[in-house]
């Protein structure tokens, strides 16, 4: 992203300016972006998202595996120490901003030790939702033609299972610290299990249900928690 520039018809902007043009849009429009490469993750970007109310406090940070190893065959071009060092800046200057990532295991020559790596990482961020996938080889990339897919398949699944399970507990342990909290909940829908509840987002991309006759999808709400499960929050408008 701000390894890019846009041009606006006046001036060529990067990606952390043009954010702050969308957000000025109206205060009302909330602003999220999908994912991000550690790399464009600057200070600058940082400070946008942190300026702007409507801009989400929500961010994708595609990690893959804790091992520096693994990263340099996956030619992710950052360290383990660099990932590291941007989601300290995330804390830094946005705090409260809820994380998630992408991971992989079972990674052409992973061991044991780089898949710990992995768990450690995981408890040191303390991600707050991650997609996780074992690794399968897709035809035309660098890993496919040049790396051996040397993981048996049912080491892949044990570890899968262990990360699954960790990720499970940290996100019920930050559902749990919202509990008591007041959010703005943007209304998306009526909740799948009761007809009579609506659901929505937070700006940490959190997903809220709650009772609000009268109120439709687009609808701003403040809604305080009252309890969690370990993917949703459940809560009354206020």
């Amino acid at each position: 992203m701000n390894s890019y520039n846009w041009n606006d018809g006046n001036n060529v902007l990067n990606f952390a300016k043009l954010i702050k043009k969308v957000a000025e849009i109206s205060p009302s429009l909330r602003v999220r972006f999908a994912t991000s490469h550690p790399k464009d993750i600057s200070d600058g970007l940082l400070e946008a998202i942190a300026a702007y109310p409507n801009i989400c406090k929500s961010i994708h940070l595609p990690a893959q595996s804790g091992s520096t190893r693994v990263l340099q065959l996956m030619n992710r071009n950052y360290s383990r120490e660099q990932y590291l060092e941007r989601i300290s800046s995330i804390k830094r200057f946005i705090p409260g901003c809820s994380l998630s990532t992408d991971l992989i295991v079972g990674f052409c020559s992973e061991t044991e030790d780089d898949h710990l790596q992995t768990l450690s990482l995981m408890s040191e961020v303390q991600f707050d939702f991650a997609y996780m996938f074992k690794y399968s080889e897709r035809p035309g990339t660098f890993a496919a033609e040049n790396l051996k897919d040397d993981v048996p398949e049912k080491i892949k699944s044990r570890w899968l299972t262990e990360i699954i399970n960790l990720q499970n507990k940290l996100s019920e342990e930050s559902k749990k610290a919202d509990v008591g909290k007041v959010f703005e909940v943007l209304v998306e829908g009526t909740s799948k299990k009761k007809s009579t509840e609506l659901y929505g987002r937070t700006s940490q991309n959190k997903v809220a249900v709650f009772a609000a006759p009268g109120a439709k999808p687009g609808d701003y709400l403040n809604v305080h928690i009252d309890e969690c499960t370990s993917a949703t929050l459940i809560g009354h408008v206020v």
